[in-house]
């Protein structure tokens, strides 16, 4: 699920709908846009999708003043966007849809309905939902099969990660066409095994931020240096690798060795919360050997003089834009 088939190295006659034009799904546009897809979008108020049309350009606009898309390029994105007036119409003929209506599992529920009833058979329906599980919005759904969560990071048109979540309906063709198209859009699919509350970038991001709410209410300190500890400190690294990937090469005999050395550390630091979390079983059960896999331990010099380089380009375009 990680390379991009055939049948989407050529997406300009391939058709993606949109429903619901807020600024999620003015962002999905401009990725599949982008692309080189033709895209629809669909809104129930007219003056909201004429609105996003504006929206739309104006962000592929920014793009291209960045180098971020080719200029002579822009007028052709435009013209392969489609807006519809209605729901049928704006699903006919796609390859895939994106659902991107209101945080309400009601609404959700109703509107995954009326997709699946006017969307071609096969079609995965992938929704931009934060926190909804499919098996909750797509129980009732007479193609719950072909119904999982979508989930980006705003803005997805700058940001590449994307959660796919499929729910114990979801059939895996779907899984892997929503992940090939995802790949295919420049994007980059996170495929989740199962359905957890929150998925996976909600709950690291709410584990971050139970901290520092908790370390600015204990007075420790201000929210302006609990902010500079993850942009010019944790996030600064974590933007070129993960969590694992940065304790693998924070230790000269790797991950195994970090846990060792640390894993006591953060089980006291952590105690009066009671997560009595054993990291070494992570090890039992296959991250060490992953790890070692991509960074041998008689390599790991290497893969930290080759972090350090790239660290080192992020720091010059990181004081070229305090410059600016």
């Amino acid at each position: 699920m990680t390379n991009a088939s055939d049948d989407f190295n050529n997406n300009s006659k391939k058709i993606i709908s949109i429903i619901g034009c807020g600024l999620i799904g003015q962002a999905w546009a401009v990725v599949f846009l982008r692309a080189g897809f033709n895209v629809k979008i669909y809104d129930k108020k007219r003056k909201i999708t004429e609105h996003a049309k504006l929206g739309i350009e104006d962000k592929i606009k920014e793009l291209g003043s960045f180098g971020l898309v080719n200029q002579h390029l822009i007028a052709e994105m435009m013209l392969n966007l489609t807006l519809e007036n209605g729901l049928e119409d704006a699903l006919r003929g796609s390859c895939y849809v994106q659902e991107c209506g209101p945080e309400d599992l009601e609404i959700k529920s109703k509107l995954t309905a009326a997709i699946d009833e006017y969307t071609d058979e096969g079609v995965p329906i992938g929704s931009s939902t934060s926190g909804i599980p499919a098996s909750s919005y797509a129980a009732e759904a007479k193609g719950r099969n072909r119904c999982l969560v979508v989930h980006p990071i705003n803005p997805p048109h700058l940001i590449p990660a994307v959660e796919i979540v499929p729910s114990q309906w979801t059939d895996k063709s779907v899984l892997e066409t929503a992940s090939k198209i995802m790949f295919a859009s420049g994007q980059t699919p996170i495929v989740l095994e199962k359905e957890i509350e929150g998925f996976i970038l909600n709950r690291l991001q709410g584990a971050l931020l139970t901290e520092a709410f908790q370390l600015l209410a204990d007075g420790v300190a201000s929210y302006e240096d609990i902010d500079k500890a993850v942009t010019d400190g944790l996030g600064f690294r974590w933007s070129l690798m993960g969590p694992f990937e940065s304790i693998h090469l924070n230790a000269p005999l790797g991950v195994a060795q970090y846990i060792e050395r640390y894993g006591p550390m953060y089980r006291k630091m952590f105690s009066n919360t009671g997560d009595k979390t054993d990291w070494s079983l992570a090890l039992e059960k296959g991250l060490e050997e992953s790890l070692v896999k991509k960074h041998p331990i008689s390599n790991l010099d290497k893969s930290c003089k080759d972090r350090d380089q790239k660290m080192m380009l992020s720091l010059v375009q990181k004081q070229k834009g305090r410059l600016n």
